[in-house]
Formats: structure tokens, sequence, C-alpha cells
């Protein structure tokens, strides 16, 4: 039986701070087998760079995955060609830097990692059902955790149900709101509509209170910054039976 952690988006300098004393106190508490984080908007002001990334990388993390800002900084275009243990969405077309989908390889069992981004109300990618379905055609290993970075809850769903007893995992990021709805479908896949983030606990989404506020007020140009409010981590704990691919159990995770 393997032990999975998946950490919800980690946003800014603050967040990734906390990421990293919160993951040393779970490796104390827990025996992790693969930490997995979205790391999308671990850069200072948005999005993520080389130096966050190997921040996330250097403090434990073993992939990072992303999702609708992955190129908003263009100073990480090259480092999505340069590293293997950063993902972007898979279904960006064809052309784009970077890979979707990565396997851990630990020896004795290997774990393959998706990055999925949604299209309602997102971005007009390529199909999220139609490209899991070429990538699933073409692994060799039954341990599959899917982050699927999505903002429609309906879609996140379909995903989880579309993807039963085919992959050991999916797991919803963007919304940044932990959901309470982690199972374990069909016997098999653990799911959870979103992991949530870790961040300002007190903010808008790991943003500043009062220029997100001002934004939803007035929807004039308003500067978003990160809030320094204290922060918290989200993510779930997921079991697995690296023989089968099957989950046997998933944990929602937060600490303060």
């Amino acid at each position: 039986m393997k032990k999975i952690l998946f950490c919800g988006d980690v946003v800014g300098k603050e967040g990734s701070d906390f990421f990293a004393a919160a993951l040393r106190r779970i490796k104390r508490e827990q025996e992790l087998d693969a930490v997995i984080v979205n790391g999308e908007n671990s850069a200072e002001g948005n999005g993520i760079t080389k130096s966050s990334a190997e921040f996330l990388l250097n403090n434990g993390a073993d992939m990072i995955t992303t999702g609708n800002h992955c190129f908003r900084r263009r100073e990480v275009m090259g480092f999505y060609d340069e590293c293997s243990f950063i993902l972007r969405p898979a279904n960006y077309p064809d052309g784009a830097p970077g890979r979707g989908v990565a396997v851990l390889d630990f020896c004795s069992w290997r774990l393959a990692v998706i990055n999925l981004m949604g299209v309602v109300y997102m971005e007009p990618l390529n199909n999220p059902f139609d490209t899991i379905d070429k990538l699933l055609s073409e692994l060799d290993t039954p341990n599959i955790l899917v982050d699927f970075h999505a903002e429609a809850t309906a879609e996140k769903k379909g995903m989880g149900h579309y993807l039963t007893g085919r992959v050991s995992a999916v797991c919803g990021t963007h919304t940044h709101v932990q959901t309470a709805d982690e199972s374990i479908l069909g016997g098999h896949t653990a799911y959870i509509t979103d992991a949530g983030m870790t961040g300002a606990e007190l903010s808008v989404l790991g943003v500043a209170i009062e220029p997100a506020v001002e934004k939803l007020r007035t929807h004039l140009p308003v500067k978003f910054v990160e809030s320094d409010n204290p922060c918290f981590f989200n993510g779930v704990l997921i079991e697995l039976d690296e023989k089968s691919g099957k989950s046997t159990k998933i944990s929602r995770l937060v600490l303060r």
C-alpha cells in the first residue's frame, strides 16, 4: 500500500514557505511515498517561475502540476522543456512547451501524473475527455493520478465519473476552496472536486481582501497583491494498492 499527498494550489511566496513547513510536519506524522503539488500560482505576483518551481521541488514535491496560469510568466517557458518534474495541462494544442503527463519511477513502483484543464468557463483548449482517452492508452502503469484544473463543478464531477475504474485518483484544482465530497468512486478511484489551496486563509483565494473586493465592486483595473495574513495548507491523502492501482482511502487534510 502506498500513500500519496496531493496539495492544492500553492499561492505566492508565503504559501510556498508554508507548504515547505507543513510538508516537513506531515512527513514526521505520515509515511509518504509521493508528493504532488499544484504550483501554478506559486510565484510572487501570480503564475509560476523557474525559481518558485525549484523551491517546491527542493522542499519535497516529487511533481508539480499547473493550470490556466502555467504560461503567465514568460521566463518559465523554457523550464517546462528542461525539467521533467513540472507539467502543464495536457490538452494544450500541439507545439506548446512542456508535457502534460509524466511517470515517477520509485524503483519498486511507478506513478503516472496527468495534468488536464477544463474548458467550461475556461480557455478553449482541446477536449479534456478526448485527451485523457489518448493518454491512458499510452500508459503502462495502473497507478495514475489526474489533476483536473477546472472551474465548473459539473465538469469536474463528470470527469471523475468518466475515469472511475480507469485511474487511481482525480483531484480537482483551480477554485482554491476545498470541497467536502472526497470519496472512492466505484471502489477504485479516489475523487475530490477541489483539493483547496495553500496560502493566506483570510483572503480572497490568496489575494489581499481590499483590492479583491474593490475589483469585484467596481470592475475597474486593480493591482492584486498576496495577502499577508496567516497561511493554511489544504490537500488530500490518498492510499492506493500499487499492484492494482485501486485507491482504498482518501482523506482531506487542513493544517494551520
